[in-house]
């Protein structure tokens, strides 16, 4: 594509600050040419994502080299710890999530385990972290949040979100705390469409804007949008692009029904569904900047020069033409660039002692014995069930889950076999329970389910799982709602590598919480 902006001191002006609010997304593992040469043109953020990451001392070169181009670059990433990890995108994540924190209530713990995050990401070259999730998850059916959510109490979820952000910028790493004004009550993932939600203005004051007034207090750098429409408050845009939600409602002052926020505001995904169906990338983008937000987010899906250089000449376009006022335009960009240069006073601070093992304590304390009947720990080698539902977009299927992994750490040659919706479907529940009968061979069963409520077929399966061997322990890695089942029922409250190995301490009888601990 031939780029629109040639010449003049004026358009080098506005195309600089239309990249200043870009914050593309780019392929492999080393920094491309394309993305080196616009960063030396005024872009001044950068997002990762588990396709840029193989490993720590890579993700730290490639920071390096992507910092050499300018020093006080922002490098962002989607690091929430627990299901969504991209450190450890491969491994499963060392620390568990929200959710898991929130079923400990120790805000001590969870800033104490963002600190040690974020000195993990500080110690990468990361500089800004899409984290935490500030939403109220008041939807249990909720598609894309569950676990992300540190809980369905306002109160709870503030006091967390606040101790979260404190944590993470202690360590020097900005916090952007999403999704504004909250996803918690949505039965639609915004990767795939645009969710409504009818609460009404009052329910959003005591309910979802609660833990935002909270990150906002503690000195959030950043908030991210969400793709949602809420008709009470803006019923022809989502928040993403509604002047009412940004500019009347985020940044309006305290006294005035406003969050009196004056940091940067951050889009999701901008080529998600939600947006990019209905208005299109490059329009939608200039609608965002036009409605308040400042940095737009875009390279989960469209991760290519081309869209960078669509996105920059759709914001010159729409300043020449009047739909873009020069002034908004030029106040994103400075709010870009103030947050780059507080990242990098801040990174050269104190030098941070490491808490290792701290993830793990926080899975342990975090995990519920919700039933106890007759269990006689396992001690050779178990057959796993493991009830996989479709992978939340954000999570991603990359990431595995679950404990088999760690139950084979602790006991070699335990299996597992993996059931579907289209597995189940395709054979039918008798046939499929038979099935794995019949390749457990007799071993000790272990169901490992994730947010069971919601699918239907998962919980067909397990019951018949249940009635044809009663001694099958079961460990819930979502939210956990339904009724406890099995000889050892076991809610995690995430699916985080560390949650699967304080599953398996418990299942193998080399550890555990006790009841409510």
């Amino acid at each position: 594509m031939t780029p629109l902006v040639r010449s003049g001191p004026a358009t080098d002006t506005l195309a600089r600050d239309a990249l200043t609010v870009l914050q593309p997304g780019f392929t492999g593992t080393t920094a491309p040419d394309w993305l080196l040469r616009r960063i030396g043109e005024g872009l001044t953020s950068v997002g990762l994502f588990g396709r840029n990451v193989a490993g720590p001392a890579q993700l730290a070169e490639l920071t390096a080299r992507l910092r050499a181009a300018r020093e006080d670059l922002l490098i962002a990433v989607d690091e929430e710890g627990g299901d969504v990890t991209r450190l450890e995108v491969r491994g499963g994540s060392s620390f568990p999530g929200n959710h898991a924190l929130g079923a400990v209530d120790d805000t001590a713990l969870t800033r104490d385990v963002a600190r040690e995050l974020g000195r993990r990401l500080a110690e990468c070259g990361i500089t800004l972290n899409w984290a935490p999730c500030a939403d109220v998850n008041s939807d249990p059916d909720n598609p894309v949040i569950g676990v992300r959510s540190f809980g369905d109490d306002p109160q709870l979820v503030a006091r967390h979100t606040a101790a979260y952000v404190e944590g993470l910028q202690s360590a020097g790493v900005a916090a952007c705390t999403k999704h504004f004004p909250g996803h918690g009550d949505t039965a639609v993932d915004s990767h795939h469409d645009l969710p409504r939600i009818t609460a009404g203005l009052t329910t959003l004051q005591e309910r979802e804007l609660v833990p935002f007034r909270a990150a906002v207090a503690a000195g959030t750098r950043a908030v991210m949008s969400a793709h949602i429409l809420l008709p009470a408050l803006d019923a022809d845009r989502p928040a993403t692009l509604s002047p009412a939600a940004l500019g009347g409602l985020l940044r309006a002052p305290v006294d005035r029904g406003g969050l009196g926020f004056d940091g940067l505001i951050i889009t999701d995904g901008m080529e998600m569904r939600a947006i990019s169906a209905a208005y299109g990338l490059a329009r939608g983008s200039v609608l965002a900047v036009a409605a308040g937000a400042d940095a737009l987010c875009v390279g989960g899906g469209l991760a290519d020069e081309d869209t960078v250089l669509r996105l920059r000449d759709a914001l010159v376009r729409a300043v020449r033409a009047g739909e873009l006022p020069e002034a908004r335009l030029a106040d994103a960009a400075a709010r870009v660039r103030a947050l780059a240069r507080w990242t990098r006073r801040t990174g050269a601070g104190e030098e941070i002692a490491p808490a290792p093992g701290i993830g793990l304590t926080a899975a342990r304390r975090a995990l519920r014995r919700t039933a106890d009947g007759p269990f006689t720990p396992l001690t050779t080698p178990a057959c796993v069930v493991a009830f996989t539902p479709l992978a939340n977009t954000a999570v991603g299927d990359e990431t595995p889950w679950g404990v088999a992994a760690e139950l084979a750490r602790l006991l070699p040659g335990t299996g597992t076999i993996t059931c579907t919706a289209e597995s189940a479907a395709a054979d039918g529940t008798p046939a499929l329970v038979d099935g794995l009968l019949t390749a457990a061979a007799g071993r000790r069963l272990v169901a490992v389910v994730r947010d069971v409520h919601r699918h239907p077929w998962m919980a067909e399966a397990l019951d018949a799982l249940l009635a044809a061997r009663p001694d099958t322990a079961v460990v819930d890695m979502g939210v956990p709602q339904s009724p406890p089942r099995g000889a050892l029922h076991l809610a995690t409250h995430g699916a985080a590598r560390v949650c699967g190995r304080a599953a398996a301490e418990v299942l193998t009888g080399r550890g555990g919480p006790a009841d409510g601990d």
